[in-house]
C-alpha cells in the first residue's frame, strides 16, 4: 500500500481525485492510503438529512455520495482515505469496516484510550468519564439515550464502486470542537464529539497520522 501525506488539502478537489483514482484505477493498480486534514467543512452522506445541520454559521455543507449523515471535518482531525480493491484483499464491506475501527481502535490505545464500537453507529466512542477503561460497553443505559455517558471521537463514512473503496475514517486529534454544534453529528441529536485532547492526551497531527497510517496500513494489506 503507497502512504500518501497531503497535509491540509480543500475537500472538495480532494473528494475528485479519490473518485478519479477509482474510476480509473484496474485491477493491478497499487492500493493507497491518503492521510489529511481539511479546512472547515461539513459534509452530508447519502442518507444525510438537513434538518440535521442546525446551524452552520457560514462552514460550507457539501454533498458527498459516502453513506451515513452528517459530519464536520476541521483542522486537527487525522482524515484517512484508504483507496483498496476489497476483491484483491478477499474481504466485503462489513469486513472492511470492522477493519478500520480496528485500527482507530489500536491507535488510541496507544494514547492509554481504549475505545468502543456502538452496534448500529459506525464509528469509534469512548467513555467520557474513563477514557481508559477497558471493561466492554454492555448496552445502553439510558433507553432515550444510547450514547449517554459516551463521546465520539472517530466518524466513518465509506463509498464502494467496482469493489474498490474511497471515503474513509476520521479521527480527532487537536480541534476546535464547536463546529459540532452546529449539527446532529452523524444524525444523533445531543452526541458529544471529542478529541485526543479533551480526553486528555497531549499529541499533535504528525504523531496521531504516523501511528493512524501504519495500523491501517497493517489492517488493509493482504
Amino acid at each position: 500500500m503507497r502512504v500518501k501525506v497531503l497535509g491540509r488539502v480543500d475537500y472538495v478537489p480532494t473528494e475528485a481525485a479519490m473518485r478519479a483514482f477509482t474510476e480509473a484505477r484496474t485491477a493491478d493498480t497499487p492500493d493507497e492510503l491518503w492521510l489529511c486534514e481539511h479546512p472547515p467543512t461539513y459534509t452530508q452522506g447519502l442518507a444525510g438529512q438537513a434538518d440535521h445541520v442546525l446551524n452552520p454559521h457560514g462552514i460550507p455543507v457539501v454533498q458527498t455520495n459516502r453513506g451515513g449523515q452528517v459530519t464536520y471535518h476541521g483542522p486537527g482531525q487525522v482524515v484517512a482515505y484508504p483507496l483498496v480493491d476489497l476483491k484483491r484483499l478477499g474481504i466485503y464491506v462489513k469486513e472492511y469496516v470492522f477493519r478500520l475501527e480496528t485500527a482507530v481502535i489500536q491507535t488510541l490505545d496507544r494514547f492509554g484510550v481504549t475505545g468502543h464500537r456502538v452496534a448500529g453507529a459506525p464509528g469509534i466512542y469512548v467513555r467520557l468519564n474513563d477514557p481508559g477503561a477497558h471493561g466492554a460497553l454492555t448496552g445502553p443505559t439510558d433507553p432515550l439515550d444510547p450514547f449517554k455517558g459516551l463521546g465520539k471521537v472517530a466518524a466513518l463514512g465509506i463509498k464502494v464502486s467496482r469493489h474498490c473503496t474511497y471515503h474513509g475514517v476520521a479521527l480527532n486529534v487537536a480541534m476546535d470542537l464547536q463546529p459540532y454544534l452546529g449539527i446532529n453529528p452523524c444524525g444523533y441529536a445531543g452526541l458529544e464529539t471529542v478529541d485526543l485532547v479533551k480526553l486528555g492526551q497531549r499529541t499533535d497531527w504528525a504523531t496521531v497520522a504516523e501511528i493512524f497510517g501504519e495500523r491501517l496500513s497493517a489492517q488493509l494489506t493482504p
